[in-house]
């Protein structure tokens, strides 16, 4: 039973962790040619380092058709934000649909798909055209048949007319390709974002200008990624010189887009996987496995002794060396394979159990799949067969004239491999068991550190972005203000801690020199600091919404040369050429996770409301005295829909959104929790198994000892002694190891907790009070049993 429950469950990990890789590593591949298909991103380097954006600028798209030489095709498309929708036929609105891109017909040369109602000859060249997948067609127009909706009309934002000129099926394969609606990019010159996409402006890069290409075959990537470079350096705008930026095109391969999180999928509901992560469970996996297979070997070979009499006998009457060796191998096999078949049931289980930590389109169909049975079927043969090897040999060499003598007492290189190997046990189990604790101080740590702002009690509402002006804004601000368990409001842009924050190159010129720096902007009212308590160090904040005034950070004051809050007042920045005065200077605070340092910022008002609104998000403070903060939010919804009917309510309480920068970490946590217990449990269970046997060979000692006067927790000692020597010596060899692995992690963050002695000792504390409290199960039975019964034992 040890020994299936070991294998069981290192084997369940291995299965499941082998389907998420497979899953995760099988995207896109189902395209003709995929491997000559690539995507062109940009890196821009600088001073602080490089920013990865998976977008172009949008004026490559022409250059890859007239300036670089071995490229077969190219399709570019622009990821289009649309605000409403609605098919002529009905009367339904569909607010915010995702995964619609303006493209031409390149896209449909470029990616294969089958087409149900009209064709790929010709489509989307001309304005005002548009085809859909099969899942949105069902959407728009749930009552017509696929042929019937060509030639149908679907309005966007009310203004956009496109007719209905192709439906394609949904690709059935794993595919970052996720792309529901293709509307003609001639379209996009009714829209807003024409600027950005029929621009000749080689400074402008935006992460919705998207390019793809396909290479000609025998063409290198060298070849390509040096005209590339070529591009890049010919086109070097202004800005760039002047701020010390350098722009790199590179060539991501579609293989590549799924697990890469520096340029990002294109579905943002789904949480990225990433190798790293796919790396570390397959090394937990493999761990796992090998402690099973440890419990096997230790607990196969100490079961010689009792085994050595039908040996000496098998070999009297004839059994040879190899006859035995295979009939030991069987055995393994034999219980290996009840192993796996426990093994698949939990694997179903666990995919359950972790619905949340694994990909959404992986269930327990994929097992049918015959890349997984086959995995399956050779990992069960590896298992089996390196679990089996060295304990048939053992007990195979033993020798029948010894055997039958009663020298059954095997050599002391078999118990000092033993040994060794379950001090390897225990070591990876005090690994995982320091790294569970050091996570979870370094996630407490996260999230209860003071980010010098307040967070507690306060939510933000998100307005609708199609609504570029701000007098709707000052409405809803009224409306909210009117409710009294709202203590205070603000309009303004993001949180001060958020994923999104614009970013201006600013220049401060001290007489002698012009000190050029990156400048994270925030936009805010008037109450906006005070809401949430940023305590300003020197100066005033802005004087009303509108006035260019600016407050610095802290960060920003010393990375300009003051030295003191008060020496940056009433000074001038330069953004874009243009001179803005510093009126204040603020503390600093946390803009992002703590995996990031903080970066200079600078705050300011509406600057730009004669063109559109930036502040985009009201920020409320509910009172404390507040019996139901639900209750509130839904009167702030009631005013909300008066002011925007029909549009999507959104409120978030901050502190629910710093805990979203973590959500990786707290996978990790989660995971390392079940590693954790997985590896002491099947370390113990090892213990227990090689602890039955030693007091079983030691029963007849037990009893004299016993009789001698020996009391019974003398006796626990003496049997528990040996284990615990090994335990110790596990942990020795385990602190060096975890402490380097967890301070290569720590790395990660700018901000991070310390590694603390006491979560070492804590480690081996616990490790020793489990593996006693095993040990003595057993042990103390033993001794607690009348020595007279005991010494009648052969």
């Amino acid at each position: 039973m040890i020994n299936i429950i070991s294998l069981s469950i290192g084997l369940s990990a291995s299965f499941v962790i082998g389907m998420m890789v497979y899953y995760d590593f099988t995207f896109d591949k189902f395209h003709e040619d995929g491997d000559r298909i690539y995507r062109l991103v940009t890196d821009i380097e600088d001073a602080q380092g490089i920013d990865y954006n998976s977008g172009i600028t949008a004026t490559l798209r022409l250059a890859t058709n007239t300036s670089i030489t071995g490229i077969e095709q190219s399709a570019f498309f622009y990821k289009w934000w649309v605000g409403k929708v609605k098919a002529d036929s009905s009367d339904q609105i569909f607010m915010d649909p995702e995964k619609i891109i303006l493209t031409d017909q390149a896209y449909f040369e470029l990616f294969e798909y089958k087409w149900i109602a009209g064709s790929k000859n010709d489509i989307l060249n001309r304005p005002n055209e548009v085809v859909l997948t099969a899942k949105r067609a069902k959407e728009y127009f749930p009552t017509l048949l696929p042929e019937d909706i060509i030639g149908k009309n679907i309005i966007y934002n009310e203004t956009i007319t496109a007719q209905v000129k192709g439906i394609v099926a949904d690709f059935d394969e794993r595919t970052d390709i996720v792309f529901n609606e293709f509307v003609s990019l001639e379209t996009a010159r009714q829209t807003e974002d024409a600027d950005q996409i029929f621009t000749d402006d080689w400074g402008m890069t935006s992460s919705a200008s998207q390019l793809f290409i396909k290479l000609q075959e025998n063409t290198s990537v060298g070849s390509i990624q040096s005209q590339l470079d070529q591009l890049a350096i010919a086109h070097k705008d202004e800005y760039s010189e002047q701020f010390g930026q350098t722009r790199h095109f590179k060539m991501q391969p579609l293989s590549d887009i799924h697990l890469n999180a520096d340029y990002g999928v294109y579905d943002y509901t789904e949480l990225q996987s990433s190798k790293e992560v796919l790396i570390a469970l397959a090394v937990i996996a493999l761990f796992l496995l090998l402690l099973g297979s440890i419990n096997f070997i230790n607990l196969n070979t100490a079961q010689a002794t009792q085994r050595a009499k039908e040996i000496g006998v098998r070999k009297t009457l004839g059994s040879s060396r190899k006859q035995l060796f295979f009939q030991f191998l069987t055995e393994t096999f034999l219980i290996t394979g009840v192993a796996a078949v426990v093994s698949i049931g939990l694997s179903i289980w666990m995919l359950d159990v972790f619905d949340e930590y694994i990909p959404r389109g992986l269930n327990a169909s994929i097992m049918l799949q015959p890349q997984i049975i086959l995995f399956i079927v050779l990992t069960f043969m590896v298992v089996a067969f390196l679990s089996g090897i060295y304990p048939s040999l053992v007990l195979s060499q033993l020798k029948p004239v010894k055997v039958l003598k009663g020298d059954t007492f095997l050599s002391n290189k078999n118990s000092e491999t033993r040994k060794v190997l379950t001090v390897f046990q225990f070591t990876i189990a005090q690994v995982f068991i320091i790294a569970t604790l050091l996570v979870g101080k370094q996630i407490h740590f996260m999230m209860n550190k003071d980010l010098g702002f307040q967070t507690d009690a306060i939510a933000y509402v998100q307005t609708p972005w199609t609504d570029d002006q701000f007098a709707s804004r000052q409405v809803l601000e009224t409306s909210i203000q009117s409710i009294p368990s709202i203590s205070q409001i603000s309009l303004g842009g993001m949180p001060p801690a958020s994923q999104n924050m614009a970013t201006r190159s600013a220049v401060y010129k001290t007489g002698k020199e012009e000190i050029i720096k990156d400048i994270q902007v925030l936009n805010g009212d008037t109450n906006y600091l005070e809401i949430y308590k940023i305590p300003l160090l020197a100066g005033r904040t802005i004087r009303n919404d509108t006035i260019e005034e600016y407050v610095i950070n802290e960060t920003a004051m010393h990375a300009f040369g003051f030295k003191n809050p008060e020496d940056a007042i009433d000074k001038y920045i330069e953004f874009s050429g243009k001179e803005k005065l510093v009126v204040g200077v603020m503390g600093d605070f946390n803009q992002r996770s703590l995996k990031s340092e903080i970066v200079p910022l600078a705050f300011t008002g509406d600057t730009s409301r004669k063109r559109r609104t930036k502040f985009t998000y009201a920020h409320i403070t509910l009172a404390r005295h507040t019996t139901s903060w639900q209750e509130t939010l839904a009167l702030v919804k009631q005013k909300f829909n008066k002011v925007y009917p029909g549009e999507t309510f959104q409120a978030t309480f901050v502190d629910e959104s710093i805990a979203r920068f973590y959500v990786e970490e707290q996978r990790i946590s989660t995971l390392l929790n079940w590693a954790t217990g997985l590896a002491i449990l099947i370390s113990c269970l090892g213990l227990l198994g090689l602890v039955i046997h030693s007091t079983e060979r030691r029963t007849k000692e037990i009893g004299i000892r016993k009789v001698l006067g020996a009391t019974v927790l003398q006796i626990n000692n003496l049997l528990c002694r040996e284990f615990l020597v090994l335990v110790l010596v596990a942990f020795v060899i385990a602190t060096p190891i975890a402490y380097y692995a967890l301070d290569l992690w720590l790395t990660d963050f700018a901000y991070k907790t310390d590694v603390s002695l006491w979560i070492f000792l804590a480690a081996g504390i616990s490790m020793i009070i489990i593996a006693m409290l095993i040990m003595s199960f057993k042990t103390i039975t033993t001794a607690m049993k009348n020595p007279v019964d005991s010494l009648k034992t052969e």
